[in-house]
């Protein structure tokens, strides 16, 4: 039987939390440069009903062992319900989605990684937002509004981070839309439908409003919970927590359809919540929620998935997030039931191997993670 949201929300005070994430902005394919830069991770606060206070924890990244350490200042607060958390692809500004406040939080990020709340915030979203992305561009942020089936479509002011709603906005999404992604070309908009089981796609126009893709909606599995796209833009991929597996898709580049590969779904652990794929495109992974696990991929050359030796890696209890540091090399797992766990990726494998001192100490419930290399200059 599909689960309302409201069954959702029961499952989150039980312990088997939901949210959603933002995997790290990336450049593009290949490991570039050393590892650093900040990790991010949005808390829904203890029972994370939707009716506590939320917060941000920063962490700066030790570039060569990958360990965290909490930047001044941290936690920072935000609305109420933190679910998900995004950086923009300079790495100037955070955003979060706060469910109980139906909004978004937005900061400026300085050189050490401190927050500093931007003028006007919280933005006004639609009623629940579950999910945000930023597009690669850095111009457009979009919101997944679970309980008006809506997607909330921004412009960011380069200057100061601020929200700008789109004409048009909110755009009409099916039942439930639950999370939100943008393709690495910034073309299209993918957003998975929790109750209809379907992957709809839009089009972004010249002014960042959406479009139906034709062919839209996409078929997924039962209920899909997360959506990530390959930094080269030729796969998409989509957990289906009712299902206990992964759909796969190959992105028709010009059109952006969504056609599943072969011998699609793959296999998953019990309740799947968050995907990524590393910056490198070559491996997936995916955090299992009530197997305390994260199942870990290495992408077929058409797209198909062939699990990891080793895998699933262990994590701590309750994983719900999963995001990859710009270089590829280290991966960091928000769990629900506190702790954000962190592995160094073999990068020849995709295989994990936990790092000293992991799990490092977070709030309550750290519900969403990810990564930024930190701030650019800002745009000329």
């Amino acid at each position: 039987m599909k689960r309302t949201l409201t069954a959702v929300k029961l499952a989150i005070v039980a312990g088997a939390v939901a949210g959603v994430w933002s995997g790290t902005a990336s450049a593009g394919p290949g490991r570039v440069g050393p590892a650093g830069g900040f990790v991010y991770v949005a808390d829904c606060g203890y029972p994370c009903d939707g009716n506590q206070p939320g917060s941000v924890l920063g962490y700066a990244i030790d570039g060569a062992t990958g360990a965290l350490t909490p930047v001044a200042g941290s936690p920072f607060p935000a609305g109420t319900g933190s679910q998900a958390v995004a950086v923009d692809p300079t790495g100037r500004f955070v955003y979060v989605t706060n469910l109980g406040s139906n909004d978004v939080s937005g900061y400026t990020i300085d050189g050490a990684g401190t927050l500093t709340a931007i003028a006007g915030s919280p933005f006004q979203a639609g009623a629940a937002p579950w999910s945000v992305a930023v597009d690669p561009s850095g111009q457009f942020v979009y919101v997944a509004n679970t309980h008006s089936n809506t997607v909330s479509a921004y412009t960011i002011d380069r200057t100061t981070g601020a929200l700008v709603a789109i004409t048009g906005s909110p755009f009409a999404s099916g039942s439930t839309p639950i999370s939100v992604t943008v393709d690495h070309t910034g073309q299209f908009v993918y957003v998975a439908d929790l109750i209809l089981d379907r992957i709809e796609g839009y089009v972004i126009t010249r002014t960042g409003g959406l479009m139906p893709l034709c062919g839209s909606p996409f078929p997924a599995e039962t209920n899909p919970f997360s959506l990530a796209v390959d930094p080269t833009g030729r796969f998409a991929y989509a957990t289906n927590d009712g299902s206990n597996n992964v759909s796969a898709y190959a992105v028709d580049g010009a059109t952006g359809v969504l056609t599943p590969v072969a011998d699609s779904p793959f296999a998953a652990g019990k309740d799947p919540r968050s995907v990524t794929v590393d910056p490198t495109g070559q491996f997936v992974y995916v955090a299992n929620a009530l197997s305390d696990g994260l199942s870990a991929y290495v992408i077929e050359g058409k797209g198909a998935l062939r699990e990891v030796d080793g895998s699933p890696f262990s994590t701590g209890s309750a994983p719900n997030s999963v995001a990859v540091e710009r270089t590829g090399q280290f991966a960091y797992v928000a769990n629900t039931s506190g702790g954000v766990s962190a592995y160094r990726i073999d990068g020849a494998t995709g295989a994990l191997m936990e790092l000293a001192g992991s799990p490092f100490a977070a709030g309550p419930v750290p519900i969403a993670v990810t990564t930024t290399a930190g701030p650019a200059p800002p745009a000329q």
